[in-house]
């Protein structure tokens, strides 16, 4: 095989030819970073490559290999990691100024795993600021969607959207609070899952929300993604919100088919005018393939599901706050100013709105509880737009740009968050201007191998997710 090629394969293709011996680490490894040294100016997805770093890693896999201890599919793959997640010895930013000098002395939880499992870590990944949405200062480039640079690759993990679409990796991670997995898999045409909460570490992440953080993988395909979470996935005693219960082989449980199974299409997200028109008929085309592969389809209602952006933003603004509260006060000038006025805001929340949003999260978690009593799965678009335009200025415009936008996509990503419940991305589709549509999946706590088994039957029975990227 050309090495130029390599990156082309899914990270289960490549575990394959690694297994094999057929491609060695170190070719997968130079492969990539040859790629990331061709193309990646143009992205900006990349904050750090951990060139040298990543070629002892993968000569070390190769070693392993050659000697018999093959650790299973992770190993010896190319990863790149969003900039949230500690690293030993590697510059850290949390896609902020304010941490251009931190420099961690352990590794995050989920990126010992990655390293345990025998996973070469490429580089860490551009990132909206702290994790916190819609940041418009990127002091590390701003991060462009390889499917049209004009365009956002989504937030808060856009590189790691950017990065793994446009072939800089063979997987990645991202990091969810209100959508930063689901939006960039969306945006860039990928699978990202975000977990049930508990189901991964956060040891040694920057958060955003405590109650709402979850680590996940964005990649290319679904098996990739069952894959790369199942590396990761699992009890921590480092991290007390972890469950110490089972992970499944996720890669195993792909293959069972959706005969008989229960999808629940969300009318309030589906049938609504708030969706745009190629967005609604990329979803239904998919829902429609679904129903021909056997599953059980039935339009069901979640009316507090409209407000669930509203919600979400007076939640996290202030479990955002909180721990920004001394950084704050030394470096109030240095924050993007979107992420300012964020912080500055989830400040003053009085606290009788705070718990009205509280109340209300836990009124909507028990309204989707109550559906999936009914149903195995709900099915709605990620996001209610395709890849959104650059924006050319920070800042509020109006009133209005407010409404639209919690009415708009924040509102299809957020349900799932509030409700800590496991919801995945995967492409369904393109519009007319060549850019990806996203549909979401959602599932009972701790169920991803059904999200990930009705995912892969979609993806077998189609073929957006061989399109390659213009870039």
């Amino acid at each position: 095989m050309e090495k130029s090629e390599i990156p082309f394969l899914t990270a289960t293709e490549l575990a394959g030819l690694i297994k094999s011996r057929e491609v060695s680490s170190v070719e997968a490894t130079q492969a990539y970073l040859d790629r990331i040294d061709a193309v990646d100016s143009q992205l900006n997805s990349y904050i750090t490559v951990c060139r040298e770093e990543a070629l002892d890693q993968a000569r070390s896999a190769e070693d392993q290999i050659a000697a018999g201890n093959y650790r299973g599919p992770m190993h010896g793959i190319p990863v790149g990691v969003k900039d949230q997640f500690n690293t030993k010895g590697i510059l850290t930013t949390g896609g902020s100024s304010i941490l251009k000098d931190f420099v961690p002395d352990e590794d995050s939880t989920v990126v010992s795993k990655l390293k345990n499992a025998g996973a070469v870590v490429l580089g860490k990944l551009n990132m909206s600021e702290y994790a916190m949405g819609d940041a418009f200062h990127h002091p590390y480039g701003r991060p462009r969607n390889p499917w049209d640079l004009s365009r956002n690759p989504g937030t808060s993990s856009s590189g790691s959207g950017a990065a793994t679409a446009a072939h800089l990796c063979a997987t990645s991670l991202g990091e969810d609070t209100g959508g930063s997995i689901r939006g960039p898999a969306a945006f860039c045409g990928l699978a990202g899952i975000r977990p049930s909460y508990g189901r991964v570490s956060r040891y040694g992440v920057l958060g955003a929300s405590w109650s709402m953080d979850i680590v996940g993988p964005i990649s290319r395909t679904v098996s990739d993604c069952a894959m790369t979470l199942g590396a990761i996935a699992g009890y921590d005693p480092k991290d007390p919100h972890t469950w110490n219960v089972p992970v499944p082989d996720y890669l195993s449980g792909l293959h069972g088919g959706i005969q008989g199974l229960k999808v629940g299409v969300i009318a309030e997200r589906v049938d609504t005018d708030a969706v745009d028109p190629e967005v609604k008929q990329g979803v239904q085309r998919a829902i429609t393939v679904l129903g021909e592969l056997g599953a059980e389809i039935q339009d069901v209602s979640i009316p507090l599901i409209v407000q669930s952006a509203v919600i979400s933003s007076a939640v996290i603004m202030v479990d955002a706050q909180a721990p920004h509260a001394r950084t704050m006060a030394e470096h109030l000038g240095e924050y993007d100013h979107n992420n300012r006025v964020r912080l500055l805001s989830g400040a003053i929340v009085p606290a009788r709105v705070h718990q009205k949003a509280v109340r209300l999260r836990d009124m909507l978690r028990q309204q989707i509880l109550a559906v999936l009593q009914q149903v195995d799965v709900l099915i709605m678009p990620t996001s209610s737009v395709p890849a959104t335009l650059i924006p050319a200025k920070a800042g509020i415009n109006s009133k209005e740009e407010v409404l639209e936008g919690y009415a708009g996509r924040r509102s299809f990503t957020a349900p799932f968050n509030l409700a800590n419940l496991p919801a995945m991305s995967i492409n369904c589709g393109f519009t007319s201007g060549n850019l990806p549509i996203g549909l979401q999946l959602a599932g009972k706590p701790f169920t991803e191998e059904t999200l990930f088994r009705v995912a892969h039957s979609f993806e077998q029975a189609t073929d957006w997710h061989n399109r390659r990227t213009p870039i």
